[in-house]
């Protein structure tokens, strides 16, 4: 009976010295060591399409709660307060998310780019700064197709490549507030270190505690390549902000000895159109 207990003893120090892949070692696969990290743009089209207005979708932004907003841009030890300003021209819509850094300076985060395109038909993606995420990164709502069996050597297969289309936001109430007949163009009221009643700051969470809750929002959302909204970068271009102490940071992980922290990990996805770009209905996931 001793003999059993010995060897079983041995089997689990083995098996607590042996390498098991970890939660922490698959997440790390994920950093890029820059600040947009920090902030999901996958999630925040999903608090977009929750949100009945701008104004709701900006409280949204910066409750505790959310799995979205992890930025402390400035270092001061607290989560940054982001706020929406909506630059609109015709049926286009340029969403700016901008964290006040400083008194005199402000970053935006992302830009949602919004157009009608028909009568009951419209085209959403977010595209994240370069100044966080070395590069502009562009997401959009996405949903699965049923995968078409095609002819292989041996007979029918399935697909190894699941389709996804464009989602019609249309229906999404953020949308149709937004282009209701009396909609008043949304500019937050709030600046650096004003900010409204109810909000709370809070500490950062430790970054692969906060990566946990954003990557459910990864089956509902897809990063892609391609720009949908063209008129979107004229309008917004003379409205970008940018701070020089996040621009300094993230040059210096990018271009520094080996490039830095950053690694370009992200995985881009060519998304089939359906029906001149846009898949009809809610799109509900």
């Amino acid at each position: 009976m001793k003999s059993i207990h010995f060897i079983a003893l041995i089997s689990l120090i083995i098996l607590g010295c042996a390498p098991i892949p970890s939660v922490a070692q698959d997440l790390q696969s994920d950093s890029t060591g820059l600040d947009g990290d920090q902030f999901s743009l996958e999630g925040a089209l999903d608090l977009f399409k929750q949100s009945g207005s701008l104004e709701a979708f900006e409280k949204k932004l910066n409750e505790t709660d959310n799995s979205v907003n992890n930025l402390d841009l400035n270092e001061d030890g607290e989560v940054d307060y982001i706020r929406v300003i909506d630059h609109m021209d015709g049926n286009v819509h340029v969403i700016v998310l901008q964290v006040p850094v400083s008194e005199k300076e402000n970053q935006d985060v992302a830009v949602l780019e919004l157009e009608k395109t028909g009568e009951e038909t419209a085209v959403l993606q977010i595209v994240g700064d370069e100044d966080l995420y070395g590069m502009e990164r562009i997401a959009e709502p996405t949903e699965a197709a049923q995968a078409k069996p095609v002819q292989g050597r041996n007979g029918p297969n399935i697909s190894a490549m699941p389709l996804r289309f464009v989602v019609n936001v249309w229906l999404w109430p953020s949308v149709r507030f937004m282009y209701a007949p009396g909609y008043r163009v949304y500019v937050s009221p709030w600046r650096w270190r004003v900010y409204p009643g109810w909000y709370r700051p809070f500490r950062p969470r430790p970054w692969h505690v906060f990566h946990v809750g954003v990557r459910p929002y990864r089956a509902h959302y897809t990063v892609v390549t391609t720009r949908r909204v063209v008129r979107a970068r004229p309008i917004y271009a003379p409205h970008r902000a940018h701070a020089k102490v996040v621009h300094t940071r993230t040059t210096t992980r990018v271009t520094g000895p080996r490039g830095g922290h950053y690694r370009k990990t992200t995985t881009t996805t060519k998304v089939r159109s359906n029906g001149g770009g846009h898949r009809g209905g809610r799109g509900r996931h």
